[in-house]
């Protein structure tokens, strides 16, 4: 087997032998693998789907109902970040149960848990009808989310890398990450579908709860196809031999040299992943659908395509990193995001729709006065410069703050008399801003396409090794808890915040691009803990292998 004590980490005391664990046979890794897999791409699914219709403001219109559309927006991410912060908990308590009881049982429990939270919310009634409960029951639920996925990916991951054959083991779990796509991306095929077959009044009304509902199919199967799966071979190993941890929580901060492993593992890998993943998916589906304006089922038909043409790299890179390592393709991934993250978007941008930014360019906007304070959260602006700030950044239209005696608003140099809502309306339409939404011109769709091709690669040559490095990074004994806590802190929070915080600082600055920064720091935090910290897992061949 590749994921031993004596491949990962040298013969640390507590690891079971190889020679105790079969090698499993091509039938068996195909059911492994295609049942892990597709049990990955449900559990996400799940977990994604309030996501992509927080990106349509169906959440926050029904849950969060407030007098401000942006703060609808803002109280809708905060509910999909809920559901990551709980993530970690998850992590410790089916990660104490994974390496206690086995891997194959633990995520069979994720997973249940999972389907009936995800159904529960196509049940909740909106805020309209049952008040303040409404919004804590979907809380409550994305809790129980949480706690599920905090399980799942990493017993999904380790069940994977712990029936792979020597020198196999990137190739084999990088079907598990691209599973996390897949589920991103049968949560668009399922709305979109979903949509075309219901007339909008009913979608609007009732409609967008069916995908909720469908989870209960996906619930189905995948309890079919883990049913029929045999435990790890590695955990066989050690419960035959007496070697399970007692306490696997307490052994994964106190087994010697884990907690620098915990460290790397937090900070060098899962914090820099995860922001790439999701500003590729998340940020770009809200980008095109709010700042750039682009119609809805557009922006989701063009990010679903893109991100399933961007599936490959995934497998590409995890195979790659069998032969030439985990570290060098993660590092140089960090790397080109930094490079790219921008210019990326800016070409993004430009295609979606070149007559808003060129408007924005040939006519700037610039509100000025006397302190121009404006509050993201607030239903109603304290002053009228806040006023202003509210209504460019619900219009998606890029900003500039100066600091004036008199509150004054200019659009291409041109001062604006009526500073009123419809009469801004025609100031920007007169100077050639288009504020309804668009749909890009074919060659422009292109354009996209192949930015979210870029971001695919940038999110695969991080994410493709990254299962089986992690699992090769932590003794079996202890690696269900030590791989799925740091993981889940760091997507949980460094990943499921991403949204928010960045839909946050957009708010404030009025940079349609501002946003990028936060993905762009903790990159570049992980980039340095990964170089420094980061020791290829001796097992690995070397490229010249």
């Amino acid at each position: 087997m590749a994921v031993t004590g004596a491949d990962d980490l040298a013969g640390l005391p507590g690891d079971p032998p190889t020679a105790a664990c079969p090698a499993p046979s091509r039938k068996e890794i195909q059911l492994v693998i295609s049942a892990s897999s597709l049990g990955t791409v449900f559990e996400w699914y799940d977990f994604f789907i309030y996501g992509t219709l927080a990106a349509s403001g169906i959440i926050g219109r029904t849950f969060f109902p407030g007098g401000s559309e942006l703060l609808q927006t803002l109280f809708a991410w905060a509910g999909f970040a809920v559901g990551f912060g709980f993530r970690p908990l998850g992590a410790v308590l089916f990660g104490f149960l994974g390496d206690r009881w086995g891997r194959k049982y633990t995520f069979l429990v994720t997973i249940t848990l999972m389907g009936i939270a995800t159904a529960g919310m196509g049940l909740v009634p909106s805020a309209a009808s049952i008040g303040v409960a409404a919004p804590l029951i979907l809380i409550l639920l994305r809790i129980l989310q949480g706690l599920a996925l905090g399980g799942e990916y990493g017993g999904a991951a380790i069940y994977v890398a712990e029936h792979s054959p020597p020198g196999r083991s990137g190739y084999f779990t990088s079907f598990i990450q691209a599973s996390v796509v897949g589920g991103f991306i049968l949560s668009l095929v399922v709305v979109l579908s979903t949509k075309a077959v219901l007339p909008t009044d009913i979608w609007d009304d009732w409609g967008w709860r069916l995908p909720f509902l469908f989870s209960l199919l996906l619930l189905a199967v995948s309890l079919y196809m883990r049913l029929k799966l045999s435990e790890s071979p590695v955990f066989k190993s050690m419960k035959e031999a007496g070697e399970t941890a007692r306490n696997p929580f307490t052994e994964s901060f106190t087994y010697p040299g884990n907690l620098k492993r915990l460290f790397v593992a937090l900070f060098g890998i899962a914090a820099g992943l995860t922001v790439i993943w999701y500003t590729a998916m998340f940020t770009v589906l809200s980008f095109l659908q709010t700042t750039m304006r682009v119609e809805e089922t557009a922006a989701q038909l063009i990010v679903g395509v893109g991100a399933a043409s961007g599936l490959f790299w995934f497998v590409f890179f995890g195979r790659l990193s069998d032969r030439i390592g985990r570290k060098k393709p993660i590092v140089v991934g960090y790397a080109a995001t930094l490079l790219l993250l921008f210019p990326v978007f800016w070409v993004m941008g430009s295609a979606a729709n070149p007559g808003l930014s060129a408007a924005a360019r040939r006519a700037p906007v610039i509100v000025s006065g006397p302190s121009c304070a404006y509050d993201p959260f607030a239903a109603q602006q304290v002053d009228q410069c806040g006023k202003l700030l509210d209504y460019f950044s619900k219009k998606g239209v890029e900003y500039t703050k100066e600091h004036t005696p008199a509150t004054v608003v200019r659009i291409g140099g041109e001062g604006v008399a009526d500073m009123t809502p419809a009469g801004l309306d025609k100031a920007l339409v007169a100077a050639g801003y288009n504020l309804d939404k668009v749909v890009p011109p074919a060659g422009n769709i292109v354009v996209i396409l192949f930015s979210i091709l870029v971001l695919g690669a940038l999110s695969g040559v991080t994410y493709g090794p990254v299962a089986a490095l992690l699992a090769e990074m932590f003794p079996p004994r202890i690696r269900y808890s030590s791989m799925s806590i740091p993981y889940h802190i760091g997507t949980g929070y460094f990943g499921g915040f991403l949204p928010f915080i960045s839909q946050y600082i957009v708010a404030r600055s009025g940079d349609p691009y501002a946003g990028l920064w936060y993905t762009w720091c903790v990159v570049a935090m992980a980039l340095v803990v990964t170089v420094i910290g980061l020791q290829e897992p001796k097992h690995v061949p070397p490229a010249a292998a």
